[in-house]
């Protein structure tokens, strides 16, 4: 399968938004990606070469079990991804959209495996773990917090 970066965004957004309103339309995918008609008519023929998009003609666009598939791995990807840049290393939210949307495409599964690990490890049945929250002072003020107990560089 020769999916490419775009293509993946493609078939997020598609997944989204048959979430969001039942029905796709090129005209929607190309206001969503600010893009022209024809650019979403050449991406979705990639798609449905692939077998990961269906569409009637001139009509709505539907993902494919095989497509639906790999949204979902996709958008789990991108949301895992999103929270920990926004929820451990305590980026903006938009940045941490942003961002995640750029560097989703391009990780190693293993490297995506060993942050939802970490995510996983980290997660207490109160919220996160108190060394967080001084991260998040440390990022805020640019000083350790005065309960923390680390030693300070010389």
């Amino acid at each position: 399968m020769n999916i490419t970066p775009v293509l993946e965004d493609y078939l997020e957004r598609i997944l989204i938004m048959q979430k969001e309103k039942k029905v796709v339309r090129v005209k929607d995918l190309a206001d969503y990606f600010k893009v022209k008609a024809p650019s979403v008519v050449n991406a979705i023929s990639k798609l449905r070469k692939e077998e990961l998009v269906e569409q009637e003609s001139y009509g709505f666009i539907t993902l494919t079990s095989k497509g639906k598939t790999l949204a979902q791995e996709i958008y789990k990807k991108h949301i895992l991804l999103k929270d920990f840049l926004h929820k451990v290393l305590y980026l903006d939210g938009t940045l941490a959209e942003d961002d995640a949307c750029k560097i989703e495409h391009y990780l190693s599964k293993k490297t995506i495996d060993h942050i939802l690990a970490f995510m996983d490890f980290i997660k207490c049945k109160d919220g996160f773990p108190k060394w967080l929250d001084h991260f998040y002072y440390f990022v805020d003020t640019g000083k350790r917090p005065p309960d923390c107990k680390c030693q300070e560089d010389d």
